[in-house]
């Protein structure tokens, strides 16, 4: 029987230069010692020798009926579940097969139940070829593959998303915040008669969905001041980024969850601002947007073998240098305003805030998909840090501005 060493099998045969080992995008895979328990659990189950047997031809399937006779005939310990549900995924399968690496998967426990769920139900039925090799696909259909692409790291999630995805329902959240800030800074643009640097504006600062702190008593604002911003420039970056990152974010991992990161980081955004510049009001999206981008940016590194997206290195600079330069330019507009300003200028620090949320939460969220986060001990660990931040700001909003004796600007 073959031996267990840094995540591979070695002296296994020909079989082990297919299935056994992992893909390209192995990063995405299971960590070293999660696959070395699968490999060595089934090592264990079916021994060297056997799995020659099952697989004669060397191509790399496993008949799922030739494997059930052998644990039956041989007595060995596998979850009767288990083994049900291996015959339902061979079932899916054309030839009555299953994939190696996804008997490793079943076999170590690598997915969560609702993977298992799919499974059982027959859902996971998976062409041998990759969406890249599908001929004559629709425009929209073209347009989900390139979204697969573009967010998960994982050949077998890829191929999964891309045969189970419907059009319905549509990523309506993104689309949905992004036309709302667009129809507000509309209506606000043709008021003030102003479309670059709102913020200058006398009237612009009473506007009920601006963060100020003299309105802090005011709970909705530490949320609504995403629908509006400094400027054309600010919006159209925002809005970009949202269409851009956002949307294929949602198609993939779902509307509660990128709804909740994005406002997680919007909210984040204000409170951290009211912590570390007691004086400044916050205005724009950008604390979601960051949180997006962050998360997105860090999964790509995290999995950089794994992803398939064209010029990564290329976009991944493009994208640092444009999101370093809009928090550049937040922090000229605060400290030095090109005009004269009734009061201080909207802060930056929501900018960084939500950059943490997204190497923390966001990251989290974007590693589990078709895994439920619940069932993570690492959500666990960022849902208590996150309440502690959040408890910890609203105690500072009640007690420390009139601890410290904040000199604030009177709200307009």
């Amino acid at each position: 029987m073959g031996r267990v060493e840094d995540g591979t099998l070695k002296n296994m045969g020909p079989l082990s230069q297919k299935c056994l080992e992992p893909e390209p995008d192995a990063p995405s895979q299971p960590g070293p010692a999660l696959w070395s328990r699968g490999l060595a659990h089934t090592q264990a189950l079916v021994g060297g020798s056997s799995l020659q047997q099952l697989d004669p031809e060397n191509t790399g399937f496993i008949g799922a009926d030739s494997f059930a006779g052998l644990v039956h005939s041989h007595e060995l310990p596998l979850d009767p579940a288990k083994l049900d549900m291996l015959v339902a995924l061979a079932q899916s399968n054309e030839q009555g097969q299953v994939c190696y690496q996804e008997l490793v998967d079943l076999i170590s426990s690598k997915r969560s139940s609702s993977f298992k769920r799919a499974i059982a139900n027959g859902q996971r039925a998976l062409p041998r070829d990759g969406p890249l090799d599908e001929p004559g696909l629709g425009v929209y259909k073209r347009f989900v593959r390139y979204v697969a692409y573009e967010i998960l790291p994982c050949e077998v999630d890829r191929r999964w998303y891309f045969y189970r995805h419907r059009s319905c329902p549509p990523p309506v959240f993104m689309a949905s915040v992004t036309l709302a800030q667009i129809i507000v800074f509309l209506c606000y643009g043709a008021r003030l008669n102003k479309w670059v640097l709102q913020t200058y504006h006398p009237e612009y600062m009473k506007s009920p969905l601006v963060y100020h702190p003299g309105h802090r008593a005011r709970a909705w604002r530490f949320l609504t001041y995403m629908f509006m911003h400094v400027g054309l420039e600010q919006l159209g970056f925002n809005a970009l980024l949202q269409l851009m990152i956002g949307v294929p974010l949602e198609m993939v991992h779902g509307l509660l969850r990128i709804s909740l990161l994005y406002l997680a980081g919007v909210l984040a955004g204000s409170l951290t601002v009211s912590i570390t510049d007691m004086r400044a009001p916050v205005v724009g999206g950008s604390g979601g947007v960051y949180a997006l981008c962050s998360a997105h940016l860090a999964n790509v590194v995290m999995n950089w073998a794994g992803m398939r997206c064209p010029y990564k290195l290329l976009r991944m600079v493009l994208a640092l240098v444009c999101m370093s330069s809009e928090v550049g330019r937040a922090v000229w507009l605060r400290f030095s305003p090109p005009l004269p300003a009734s009061g201080p200028q909207p802060s930056f620090m929501a900018h960084l805030a939500g950059a943490v949320v997204g190497v923390s939460m966001g990251l989290t969220i974007l590693r589990s998909y078709e895994e439920r986060l619940q069932d993570q001990c690492g959500w666990w660990v960022v849902l208590l840090a996150y309440g502690t931040f959040l408890l910890f700001a609203v105690f500072w909003n009640v007690f420390a501005y009139d601890l410290l004796g904040a000199h604030i600007p009177p709200p307009p």
